[in-house]
């Protein structure tokens, strides 16, 4: 059992700002910092909490360490907000999002004019002549002053070119020609297969496939297929179109519609979807039976910081997934149905400190993994005659979780003794009534504690502790004081000047003296570094606090012997050792 002196010196600690954590000082590590003592020193998944829905929550085998960050699937950054999980959008869905467009907000220079087609032709310079008509079932248009022109299967691109040809053919001086298509005669193209209207549509010569399969209503997403769209002509298929060269690179086959064509769009095929760390996070149709994970790794756009993926799908019947890096999945083939997760699962070469307190340089530094913190502090420059070096100590956001949690279950199993204890007799009752409300209001003060997680790194002669750094760690070096704040049981708690030939009588005498209830025998320093320091043989330092603990009569300890010793136990059960 603590003595009442150690169980208030606990509770005093942990009301200032929680219970530091000590860290064993290693005698062969302990050089003082150079950097940290003179001016001149050397120089951003979310995580995301799950990959799979919860009701197929399958937990990677083992648990992570303190050196890893857990796999993570960062999206692309420029889509902070994209949600986690498969994807459910078809990939090139969005190709048909828009209207069907007229025949006049198209133009296609690989169509091959035929009778029909409106053109318009002007001539001038030494002849001028003008005509604005459709090309003659014989594929001429008449000219007047020249004559017939043949331009049936020419390519609109090439209209220009081959009237300017066939009237320099007759005058040969200098004559300027303008020729353009107005219109292209009007087809009529069955659509059919799985698109949202099938049946035959109306269009321009001149028009693509594209032009017409938005006519349909495009591409059912949900069952029609991106990759097979076959073209007939007559009774024979002409030509097998796939749309995801076209939506990857703009390619698609130069083809001339002809009136009585017929596209059918086939069933859609396996499908395969990619999501986490990928900049295309769609649901992609495979071309035949199976998908080479090279090829997804292509369309999806994996991100730079990706180096393994998560493979979920269904063989034979029956549930199936690996973990591959990305050198296996290229060698893998997936098939219908499958799901790709991919995710960054290695732990970071580095870590991110923060300095806080007095000092010149940055705030921020980037270190090795495996650096320490008596190596990182040279390369901290603070100014000597201002920094309190001696008084460094660690800010661990760890240790303050695991703070706060022991915090909780002590004052847990408080309230559980508290309001489970019987009483032999109606008076013991009523005091352990009373005496439980009072205890309440205390359990209820100590769950509104925050923690700080400090770590103390630093001896009394100023020397630190070879402590491996974290990530998030937050370096604080004090402002230097001069003075030494005295409180608790004494008349007039204060900030008292230091002088290196005051003892702590002289400081408590500063301060009034001892109240009533001051303990003379029960003093208390804590440094500034956090440092606890019970039953002190020397007089504080610059910058302590120099605390006098109460006296507790027998029934008091009694009343409080539980409490204190809970929080004495939560302030003090996590320690570091190097």
């Amino acid at each position: 059992m603590p003595s009442s002196r150690a169980l208030l010196a606990a509770l005093l600690a942990l009301l200032a700002g929680a219970a530091p954590v000590l860290a064993q000082q290693n005698p062969l590590l302990n050089a003082p910092s150079p950097g940290l003592m003179s001016r001149g020193g050397a120089s951003q998944p979310q995580a995301v909490p799950q990959l799979l829905p919860e009701e197929t929550m399958i937990n990677r085998a083992g648990s992570t360490t303190e050196a890893e960050a857990s796999a993570t699937a960062e999206g692309p950054l420029a889509e902070p907000y994209r949600p986690p999980g498969p994807s459910r959008t078809v990939f090139g869905a969005a190709l048909f999002a828009r209207g069907a467009p007229t025949p006049s907000e198209t133009s296609n220079p690989n169509y091959r004019l035929s009778a029909g087609d409106r053109i318009s032709v002007r001539v001038w310079g030494p002849v001028e002549s003008e005509v604005m008509g459709a090309i003659d079932p014989d594929g001429n248009l008449f000219l007047p002053s020249i004559g017939p022109l043949r331009l049936a299967g020419t390519r609109a691109g090439d209209l220009q070119r081959t009237v300017e040809a066939e009237v320099r053919r007759i005058y040969t001086q200098q004559v300027q020609v303008y020729a353009v298509l107005l219109s292209a005669s009007q087809i009529g193209v069955y659509v059919t297969g799985f698109v949202k209207l099938p049946g035959r549509h109306l269009g321009s010569g001149s028009e693509t496939v594209l032009d017409f399969l938005m006519r349909a209503g495009g591409v059912d997403p949900v069952r029609g297929s991106y990759r097979d769209i076959t073209i007939n002509r007559g009774s024979r298929p002409l030509v097998r179109i796939d749309l995801y060269p076209f939506l990857l690179q703009g390619k698609l086959p130069r083809l001339t519609l002809q009136d009585g064509d017929t596209i059918v769009v086939a069933k859609q095929g396996s499908t395969v979807s990619a999501d986490g760390a990928v900049r295309n996070n769609y649901l992609f149709e495979v071309a035949g039976g199976g998908m080479a994970g090279s090829e997804l790794l292509d369309l999806a756009g994996a991100l730079p910081a990706v180096t393994n993926a998560v493979i979920r799908g269904t063989r034979r019947g029956q549930p199936w997934s690996r973990y591959v890096d990305m050198a296996a999945l290229r060698q893998q083939t997936l098939l219908d149905q499958d799901v790709v997760t991919f995710i960054t699962d290695a732990p970071a070469p580095t870590v991110r400190v923060f300095v806080e307190g007095s000092r010149i340089g940055p705030s921020v530094l980037v270190a090795d993994r495996d650096m320490n913190l008596c190596q990182l502090l040279d390369h901290v420059a603070v100014d000597a005659a201002l920094a309190d070096t001696r008084s460094v100590f660690l800010l661990r956001p760890r240790i303050a979780a695991q703070q706060r949690r022991a915090i909780n279950e002590a004052l847990d199993r408080l309230e559980r003794q508290l309001f489970t204890a019987t009483s032999a007799t109606t008076g013991v009752a009523e005091i352990r009534s009373q005496e439980a409300q009072l205890v309440s209001n205390y359990i209820q003060r100590g769950r509104r504690l925050q923690p700080e997680g400090r770590l103390v790194v630093m001896d009394n002669g100023g020397r630190c502790s070879a402590v491996r750094l974290e990530d998030g760690d937050t370096i604080v070096i004090p402002e230097r004081s001069d003075t030494v704040l005295v409180a608790g049981e004494v008349t007039t708690p204060q900030a008292i000047l230091w002088r290196p030939d005051m003892t702590i009588d002289d400081y408590i005498k500063a301060a009034g003296g001892y109240t009533q209830r001051g303990d003379s025998g029960g003093v208390m320093i804590r440094r500034a570094s956090g440092q606890i320091i019970l039953d002190p043989r020397e007089g504080p330092r610059p910058g302590d606090e120099l605390i006098i603990l109460p006296q507790l009569g027998a029934k008091s300890f009694q009343i409080a012997r539980d409490l204190l010793q809970l929080i004495y136990q939560s302030a003090l059960s996590v320690r570091v050792f190097n």
